[in-house]
Protein backbone atom coordinates (compact mmCIF):
# COMPACT_ATOMS: atom_id res chain seq x y z
CA UNK A 1 0.00 0.00 0.00
CA UNK A 2 2.61 2.17 0.80
CA UNK A 3 4.27 1.70 -2.53
CA UNK A 4 1.47 2.49 -4.27
CA UNK A 5 1.02 5.69 -1.90
CA UNK A 6 4.67 6.97 -2.56
CA UNK A 7 4.33 5.86 -6.73
CA UNK A 8 1.54 7.95 -7.23
CA UNK A 9 3.20 10.82 -5.42
CA UNK A 10 6.03 10.69 -7.39
CA UNK A 11 4.01 10.70 -10.73
CA UNK A 12 2.04 13.59 -9.65
CA UNK A 13 5.62 15.42 -9.16
CA UNK A 14 6.50 14.69 -12.73
CA UNK A 15 3.44 15.24 -14.13
CA UNK A 16 3.17 19.16 -12.52
CA UNK A 17 7.14 19.27 -13.49
CA UNK A 18 6.42 18.54 -17.35
CA UNK A 19 3.34 21.30 -17.67
CA UNK A 20 5.23 23.85 -15.50
CA UNK A 21 8.04 23.23 -18.49
CA UNK A 22 5.42 24.04 -21.33
CA UNK A 23 3.99 26.88 -19.80
CA UNK A 24 5.26 30.13 -21.87
CA UNK A 25 8.59 32.13 -20.20
CA UNK A 26 8.38 35.30 -19.39
CA UNK A 27 10.01 37.93 -21.79
CA UNK A 28 12.35 40.15 -20.71
CA UNK A 29 11.63 44.41 -21.25
CA UNK A 30 13.64 45.24 -24.71
CA UNK A 31 17.20 47.17 -23.92
CA UNK A 32 16.30 51.23 -24.17
CA UNK A 33 17.38 52.58 -27.19
CA UNK A 34 20.48 55.08 -26.85
CA UNK A 35 19.45 58.56 -28.01
CA UNK A 36 22.16 60.01 -29.88
CA UNK A 37 24.56 62.91 -28.50
CA UNK A 38 25.45 65.80 -30.55
CA UNK A 39 29.14 66.50 -30.51
CA UNK A 40 30.87 69.29 -32.28
CA UNK A 41 34.35 67.40 -33.04
CA UNK A 42 34.74 66.69 -36.22
CA UNK A 43 36.56 68.71 -39.80
CA UNK A 44 34.27 70.86 -41.60
CA UNK A 45 34.20 72.82 -44.61
CA UNK A 46 32.50 75.53 -45.79
CA UNK A 47 31.15 79.07 -47.85
CA UNK A 48 30.18 82.53 -46.55
CA UNK A 49 29.16 85.95 -47.82
CA UNK A 50 28.50 89.06 -45.76
CA UNK A 51 29.69 93.13 -45.87
CA UNK A 52 33.13 94.87 -45.04
CA UNK A 53 34.15 98.19 -44.35
CA UNK A 54 37.01 99.94 -43.29
CA UNK A 55 37.18 102.15 -39.94
CA UNK A 56 40.49 103.65 -40.04
CA UNK A 57 41.03 104.99 -43.20
CA UNK A 58 42.57 108.39 -43.61
CA UNK A 59 45.06 109.04 -45.88
CA UNK A 60 48.08 111.71 -44.29
CA UNK A 61 50.74 113.19 -46.80
CA UNK A 62 53.96 115.27 -45.91
CA UNK A 63 56.15 117.01 -47.94
CA UNK A 64 60.11 115.06 -47.92
CA UNK A 65 61.98 118.21 -48.14
CA UNK A 66 61.88 121.83 -46.91
CA UNK A 67 60.49 123.12 -50.77
CA UNK A 68 57.75 120.59 -50.90
CA UNK A 69 55.70 122.48 -48.87
CA UNK A 70 52.22 122.10 -50.53
CA UNK A 71 50.97 120.57 -47.15
CA UNK A 72 51.63 123.31 -45.16
CA UNK A 73 50.41 125.97 -47.71
CA UNK A 74 47.17 124.02 -48.42
CA UNK A 75 48.28 122.84 -51.80
CA UNK A 76 47.55 119.56 -50.75
CA UNK A 77 45.45 117.84 -47.74
CA UNK A 78 47.23 116.32 -45.06
CA UNK A 79 44.85 114.33 -44.26
CA UNK A 80 41.92 113.14 -46.44
CA UNK A 81 39.43 110.04 -45.66
CA UNK A 82 39.36 107.64 -47.82
CA UNK A 83 36.64 105.44 -46.68
CA UNK A 84 35.63 101.82 -48.62
CA UNK A 85 32.98 99.50 -48.15
CA UNK A 86 31.78 96.51 -50.13
CA UNK A 87 30.64 93.12 -50.67
CA UNK A 88 33.01 89.72 -48.99
CA UNK A 89 32.19 86.15 -50.41
CA UNK A 90 34.82 83.19 -49.95
CA UNK A 91 34.73 79.26 -48.29
CA UNK A 92 36.60 78.28 -45.20
CA UNK A 93 38.01 75.30 -43.40
CA UNK A 94 38.58 74.12 -40.42
CA UNK A 95 38.44 71.50 -36.97
CA UNK A 96 36.58 71.37 -33.86
CA UNK A 97 37.35 69.17 -30.44
CA UNK A 98 34.70 69.07 -27.95
CA UNK A 99 35.32 68.14 -23.92
CA UNK A 100 32.71 66.66 -23.45
CA UNK A 101 29.34 65.89 -26.03
CA UNK A 102 26.12 67.35 -25.50
CA UNK A 103 27.26 70.24 -23.98
CA UNK A 104 30.73 71.69 -23.03
CA UNK A 105 33.57 73.86 -23.87
CA UNK A 106 34.85 73.21 -27.63
CA UNK A 107 38.42 74.33 -29.25
CA UNK A 108 39.30 74.73 -32.78
CA UNK A 109 40.85 76.29 -35.81
CA UNK A 110 40.22 77.96 -39.26
CA UNK A 111 41.03 79.17 -41.99
CA UNK A 112 39.68 81.48 -44.91
CA UNK A 113 40.12 82.92 -47.92
CA UNK A 114 37.45 85.96 -49.06
CA UNK A 115 37.26 87.87 -52.51
CA UNK A 116 36.62 91.66 -51.28
CA UNK A 117 35.14 94.79 -53.09
CA UNK A 118 37.14 97.34 -51.37
CA UNK A 119 38.14 100.34 -53.97
CA UNK A 120 37.51 104.40 -53.05
CA UNK A 121 39.29 106.90 -54.98
CA UNK A 122 39.16 110.48 -53.63
CA UNK A 123 40.61 113.90 -54.76
CA UNK A 124 40.77 117.25 -53.94
CA UNK A 125 42.02 120.87 -55.49
CA UNK A 126 44.18 123.08 -52.81
CA UNK A 127 44.22 126.31 -52.48
CA UNK A 128 46.87 126.57 -55.06
CA UNK A 129 45.07 124.40 -58.02
CA UNK A 130 47.05 121.73 -57.27
CA UNK A 131 45.02 118.70 -58.03
CA UNK A 132 45.66 115.82 -55.60
CA UNK A 133 44.22 111.88 -56.00
CA UNK A 134 44.43 109.44 -53.70
CA UNK A 135 43.19 105.76 -54.43
CA UNK A 136 43.35 102.51 -52.64
CA UNK A 137 41.58 98.81 -53.09
CA UNK A 138 41.78 95.80 -51.92
CA UNK A 139 39.94 92.20 -53.46
CA UNK A 140 41.53 89.74 -50.95
CA UNK A 141 41.59 88.68 -47.35
CA UNK A 142 42.25 85.57 -45.52
CA UNK A 143 43.07 84.86 -41.58
CA UNK A 144 43.76 81.95 -39.80
CA UNK A 145 42.21 81.60 -36.50
CA UNK A 146 41.40 80.06 -33.15
CA UNK A 147 38.18 79.19 -32.00
CA UNK A 148 37.11 78.59 -28.27
CA UNK A 149 33.30 78.52 -27.26
CA UNK A 150 30.98 76.68 -25.35
CA UNK A 151 28.42 74.31 -27.51
CA UNK A 152 24.72 74.18 -25.87
CA UNK A 153 23.89 70.99 -27.48
CA UNK A 154 23.39 72.17 -31.13
CA UNK A 155 24.13 75.58 -30.41
CA UNK A 156 27.85 77.23 -30.40
CA UNK A 157 29.17 80.41 -29.19
CA UNK A 158 32.47 81.00 -29.66
CA UNK A 159 35.53 83.47 -29.66
CA UNK A 160 38.29 83.68 -32.54
CA UNK A 161 41.39 85.27 -33.41
CA UNK A 162 44.42 84.77 -35.15
CA UNK A 163 46.58 86.17 -38.52
CA UNK A 164 45.04 87.94 -40.83
CA UNK A 165 46.64 89.10 -44.25
CA UNK A 166 45.17 91.06 -47.29
CA UNK A 167 46.16 92.12 -50.51
CA UNK A 168 46.50 96.14 -51.29
CA UNK A 169 46.94 98.48 -53.98
CA UNK A 170 47.82 102.16 -53.18
CA UNK A 171 48.11 105.10 -55.72
CA UNK A 172 48.33 108.95 -55.13
CA UNK A 173 48.86 111.40 -57.83
CA UNK A 174 49.42 114.95 -57.13
CA UNK A 175 49.08 117.47 -60.34
CA UNK A 176 49.55 120.98 -61.58
CA UNK A 177 46.81 123.68 -61.85
CA UNK A 178 47.33 122.72 -65.60
CA UNK A 179 46.88 119.09 -64.86
CA UNK A 180 50.62 118.08 -65.62
CA UNK A 181 51.91 115.11 -63.05
CA UNK A 182 54.07 116.32 -60.56
CA UNK A 183 54.59 113.90 -58.07
CA UNK A 184 53.37 110.08 -58.68
CA UNK A 185 53.37 106.68 -57.06
CA UNK A 186 52.15 103.46 -56.63
CA UNK A 187 52.40 100.05 -55.29
CA UNK A 188 50.93 96.75 -54.88
CA UNK A 189 51.34 94.55 -51.91
CA UNK A 190 50.13 91.82 -49.18
CA UNK A 191 49.59 93.69 -45.71
CA UNK A 192 49.70 91.40 -42.75
CA UNK A 193 48.05 91.54 -39.43
CA UNK A 194 45.32 90.15 -36.75
CA UNK A 195 41.77 89.43 -37.06
CA UNK A 196 39.57 89.57 -33.60
CA UNK A 197 35.86 88.45 -33.00
CA UNK A 198 33.32 86.27 -31.90
CA UNK A 199 29.75 84.22 -33.44
CA UNK A 200 27.15 81.97 -32.78
CA UNK A 201 26.56 78.40 -34.86
CA UNK A 202 24.08 76.12 -35.15
CA UNK A 203 24.03 72.40 -36.13
CA UNK A 204 21.18 71.85 -38.22
CA UNK A 205 19.37 68.24 -38.36
CA UNK A 206 21.37 65.12 -40.23
CA UNK A 207 18.48 64.68 -42.37
CA UNK A 208 18.19 68.22 -43.31
CA UNK A 209 17.27 69.02 -47.07
CA UNK A 210 20.81 70.94 -47.40
CA UNK A 211 23.04 68.48 -46.33
CA UNK A 212 23.69 67.19 -50.12
CA UNK A 213 26.94 65.44 -48.85
CA UNK A 214 25.47 63.46 -46.46
CA UNK A 215 27.89 64.54 -43.51
CA UNK A 216 27.13 64.46 -40.02
CA UNK A 217 25.81 67.61 -39.78
CA UNK A 218 25.29 71.14 -41.52
CA UNK A 219 25.77 73.72 -39.76
CA UNK A 220 24.70 77.32 -40.12
CA UNK A 221 26.41 80.63 -38.36
CA UNK A 222 26.97 84.16 -38.30
CA UNK A 223 30.05 86.16 -36.89
CA UNK A 224 31.74 89.61 -36.41
CA UNK A 225 35.63 89.95 -37.21
CA UNK A 226 37.56 92.87 -36.74
CA UNK A 227 40.97 93.07 -38.60
CA UNK A 228 44.15 95.29 -38.20
CA UNK A 229 46.37 95.42 -41.00
CA UNK A 230 48.97 98.43 -40.07
CA UNK A 231 50.22 101.43 -41.83
CA UNK A 232 51.88 101.66 -44.95
CA UNK A 233 54.20 104.46 -46.56
CA UNK A 234 53.80 105.38 -50.42
CA UNK A 235 56.66 107.58 -51.41
CA UNK A 236 55.91 110.10 -54.07
CA UNK A 237 58.47 110.80 -56.17
CA UNK A 238 58.81 113.85 -58.99
CA UNK A 239 57.87 113.22 -62.26
CA UNK A 240 57.36 115.79 -65.43
CA UNK A 241 58.12 119.25 -63.51
CA UNK A 242 58.25 118.17 -60.47
CA UNK A 243 61.41 118.45 -57.37
CA UNK A 244 61.80 116.88 -54.52
CA UNK A 245 58.87 114.04 -53.32
CA UNK A 246 56.27 113.92 -50.91
CA UNK A 247 54.99 110.35 -48.93
CA UNK A 248 51.56 109.31 -48.59
CA UNK A 249 50.72 106.77 -45.18
CA UNK A 250 47.91 104.65 -45.81
CA UNK A 251 45.69 102.60 -43.20
CA UNK A 252 44.16 99.10 -43.56
CA UNK A 253 41.83 98.22 -40.83
CA UNK A 254 38.04 96.99 -40.73
CA UNK A 255 35.40 94.81 -39.93
CA UNK A 256 32.90 92.67 -41.79
CA UNK A 257 30.20 91.03 -40.69
CA UNK A 258 28.96 87.07 -42.34
CA UNK A 259 27.10 84.35 -42.60
CA UNK A 260 28.26 81.18 -43.58
CA UNK A 261 27.46 77.53 -43.94
CA UNK A 262 29.50 74.68 -43.20
CA UNK A 263 29.47 70.79 -43.66
CA UNK A 264 30.83 68.77 -40.73
CA UNK A 265 32.31 65.33 -40.84
CA UNK A 266 34.09 63.31 -38.01
CA UNK A 267 31.89 61.49 -35.00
Amino acid sequence: MNKVIVSAAAFASLTVAASAADLPRRALPPAPIPVPIFTWTGAYFGINAGYITTTRDTVQTAGVFRRNDGVSVGNRPAALPLPQDGFTGGGQLGYNYQFTPGSGFVVGAEADANYTDLNRTRGGVGQRGGISTYRQAGDFLGTVRGRVGYAFDRVLVYGTGGFAYASVKDRATFQAPQGDPTFFGSRARVDTGYAVGGGIEYALPTDSFVNVFHSNAVTVKAEALYYDLGRSTLLLPAVGRGQGAYVTRFQNEGVLGRVGLNYKFGS
